[in-house]
């Protein structure tokens, strides 16, 4: 990991480069694995944002790219952002279809640093990278400037009614989740908290 990482606000370290920020030829391999371990959890996201007929949509920190495929089914268009190349790579090289037909847009960046303009998109998801955000604050609230009146923010991590074995080291204690939970509520006038079998969900909505 390059010394010029910057740590995850829950930990004060820098993520890893296997999983947390894939990097090399380890990432890749732990980005096939996350295809594989995280497809229940990013099913249920999916299932938990409903239609999105009509609808622009941006998923931060997508990884191999599982929930941009779900997404890109029904949106009208979605915007995939990642820091990590390879990560990239594998989501480019799984939906090169959608890429071609102009209904996906894959591209560097982070919750932090989007490269979107204000008010344009109507939802915005990140699933399992919340807590390695560098800076909760600012992530929040460059989400929230690309959303446009009425729209939704959904953030979820590891946890839920009944996390799976592997992650159940990962699940966040009630202060950090409280800290996700006030971040938002400074930004958004409508923010809850939901338990999906193994999420949990952040879901908030600005003003119409």
């Amino acid at each position: 990991m390059a010394a010029s990482t910057p740590p995850a606000w829950t930990t004060g370290t820098a993520p890893n480069s296997f999983a947390a920020l894939p990097a090399g030829r380890l990432g890749t391999f732990g980005g096939q694995l996350m295809r594989l371990l995280n497809r229940a959890q990013q099913r249920e996201i999916a299932l938990l944002l409903g239609p999105l007929s009509g609808k622009d949509v941006l998923e931060v920190g997508h990884g191999p790219g599982v929930l941009l495929g779900m997404l890109s089914r029904t949106a009208r268009h979605v915007t995939g952002v990642d820091p990590s190349q390879e990560m990239r790579a594998l989501a480019i090289r799984a939906h090169a279809g959608a890429i071609a037909a102009g209904r996906l847009d894959v591209r560097a960046g982070d919750a932090g640093a989007t490269g979107l303009p204000d008010a344009s998109v109507d939802l915005v998801v990140g699933v399992n990278n919340v807590a390695i955000w560098p800076d909760l604050d600012a992530g929040v609230a460059e989400l929230y400037r690309v959303l446009r009146p009425g729209g939704r923010l959904v953030l979820s991590w590891h946890g839920g009614e009944r996390p799976s074995r592997p992650t159940r080291a990962l699940v966040l204690p009630e202060e950090r989740l409280q800290r996700i939970e006030d971040a938002m509520r400074a930004r958004f006038p409508d923010v809850r908290r939901t338990l999906t079998h193994r999420c949990t969900v952040f879901d908030a909505r600005t003003a119409p």
